[in-house]
C-alpha cells in the first residue's frame, strides 16, 4: 500500500487518508492547523499509522496535538482514538455526551461491531483501547472550543446516523465537519465530474426524520464547504445536500418495500446497489469502475440499518 501525502484543503486544513478497510479514499482524518493543533476523526486503529505519518509529513509532532475530535463513536471514525492518544501526551479526546461512556468502556462498541463485521472484526478494528475519563472532553449542542485566537469551533447535535453524533462548524472556512450525518462522498467519482452523495444508514440508530433535519440544518446554514468522514471536501454543499436528500427518500422507499416482503439485509443491499448502479450507468460509469467496491460495502451496512429501524 503506497503512502499518500496529506491533501491540502485550505489555508489551515488538511486531509490524511486512513486507508480504512485497506482502501484508499475510504475514511480520512482532518487536521486543523491552528494554535491548538486539532484533528477530526482518527479512523480505526489500523489507520493510526497513516495518521502519524501524515502528521509527520506536515511537520507536526504527536506532542503538538491538543484535540482529537470524534464526530461519533462508530469504530471506523473513533476506533483508533485510544491508540493514537497513547502517543499524544498533550491531547484530549472531544466527544458527544452520548458517546463518552463508549470511549471509556468500549465493550458495547466492540460487541456491536462484531455483529456487523463477524470474522473480519479483528483484522479491521483491533486493538480498541479504553480512554481515561480525565482525557475526555464532552461537547454538545451550542458548545464551543477555542483552538486559536480567532477561531472558535461550534458543535451541532446532529443525530440521524447515530444518536452520539455531532458535527463541527468551522467559521474559518464556513464549513462543517459532518462525519456521516449527511452522507458519503465518493471521491473516486467526484474527481471525474460525477456527483454521488449517498446517505449512510448504518445500524443501529438510523433515524430518517432526524437525518433529514440535519440535512435541512446544513442547507439553511449556507455553508461554503462540507468535510465528509467518507471522504473529502465538497465546495458545492447545496448540490451535495440536495442529492443526499433524494437518495434518502429512495433508501427509505426501498426499505419499506423490502420490509413488507420480509427481505433479508442482503436482498435489500442488492436492490439498493442496483438502484445506484442504474444511476451511474446513466452517467456513463462503467460496471467495472473501482467505486463499486466501496458502494457494495456501504449498501450492505446501510441495508442492515434500514431494516433495523423499520423493525422498531
Amino acid at each position: 500500500m503506497k503512502e499518500k501525502q496529506p491533501i491540502r484543503l485550505g489555508d489551515r486544513i488538511y486531509l490524511i487518508d486512513g486507508f480504512d478497510l485497506g482502501l484508499p479514499e475510504r475514511t480520512g482524518t482532518y487536521v486543523i492547523n491552528d494554535k491548538e493543533l486539532t484533528i477530526v476523526d482518527t479512523g480505526p486503529s489500523a489507520s493510526v499509522k497513516h495518521v502519524k505519518k501524515g502528521l509527520a509529513a506536515l511537520g507536526f509532532s504527536l506532542d503538538d496535538v491538543k484535540y482529537i475530535i470524534v464526530t461519533h463513536v462508530h469504530l471506523d471514525h473513533s476506533g483508533g482514538a485510544g491508540l493514537l492518544l497513547q502517543d499524544c501526551p498533550n491531547a484530549k479526546v472531544v466527544v458527544h455526551p452520548k458517546g463518552a461512556r463508549h470511549l471509556s468502556d468500549p465493550s458495547r462498541l466492540i460487541a456491536g461491531a462484531k455483529m456487523v463485521y463477524g470474522d473480519q472484526f479483528e483484522k479491521l478494528f483491533d486493538p480498541i483501547l479504553a480512554i481515561p475519563e480525565d482525557r475526555l472532553l464532552i461537547k454538545t449542542e451550542g458548545d464551543q472550543l477555542e483552538i486559536g485566537p480567532t477561531c472558535q469551533l461550534f458543535f451541532w447535535d446532529t443525530p440521524g446516523h447515530a444518536n452520539h453524533h455531532f458535527s463541527i462548524y468551522d467559521p474559518g472556512s464556513n464549513g462543517v465537519f459532518a462525519g456521516d450525518t449527511v452522507g458519503i462522498r465518493y471521491d473516486q467519482l467526484v474527481r471525474e465530474g460525477i456527483d454521488l452523495y449517498l446517505p449512510s444508514t448504518s445500524p443501529n440508530q438510523f433515524n430518517p426524520e432526524k437525518m433529514h433535519q440535519a440535512i435541512e440544518r446544513m442547507t439553511k446554514a449556507d455553508l461554503a464547504a462540507i468535510y465528509y468522514g467518507h471522504f473529502g471536501k465538497t465546495n458545492q454543499p447545496h448540490i451535495a445536500l440536495q442529492q443526499v436528500t433524494e437518495w434518502l427518500k429512495i433508501f427509505v422507499e426501498e426499505g419499506n418495500a423490502a420490509f413488507e416482503k420480509n427481505w433479508s439485509a442482503d436482498q435489500l443491499a442488492n436492490q439498493l446497489f442496483e438502484r445506484v448502479r442504474q444511476y451511474l450507468r446513466s452517467q456513463n460509469v462503467a460496471d467495472d469502475h473501482d467505486v463499486y467496491a466501496y458502494i457494495q460495502v456501504d449498501m450492505q451496512v446501510s441495508a442492515m440499518g434500514i431494516l433495523h429501524a423499520l423493525s422498531k
